[in-house]
């Protein structure tokens, strides 16, 4: 797509494990116009969403606790493909962010 520099990469990376970044990126209307790093923030957001309600709903059991902690492990895999310049695609999550026509 259009070129990605370092700035693109770090900040696509850091929004997946810190969703605050995430947030920044969406606000910020010079980073908001790089389409990489709009991709990727609006998908991180969506999965920090889906981590702290499933800590919310799944909190309730020790077992099932861990779930969450899990998939924010995951979001680190993901930090490190978005720092290497991947636009990469997460099951049901990137489908429901361009059926949404967020990105």
């Amino acid at each position: 797509m259009n070129d990605i520099n370092d700035q693109d990469k770090l900040m696509a990376a850091l929004s997946y494990p810190i969703g605050l970044v995430a947030l920044v990126i969406l606000l910020v209307e010079d980073m908001k116009n790089r389409p990489f790093q709009k991709y990727h923030a609006v998908q991180a957001l969506v999965v920090n969403v889906v981590i702290v309600v499933s800590a919310i709903v799944l909190g309730w059991t020790v077992v099932l606790a861990c779930v969450p902690f899990l998939i924010w492990f995951v979001t680190l895999y993901w930090a490190y493909q978005a720092y290497q310049g991947i636009w990469i695609e997460i099951p049901v999550i990137t489908n429901f962010i361009k059926g949404q026509g967020w990105v």
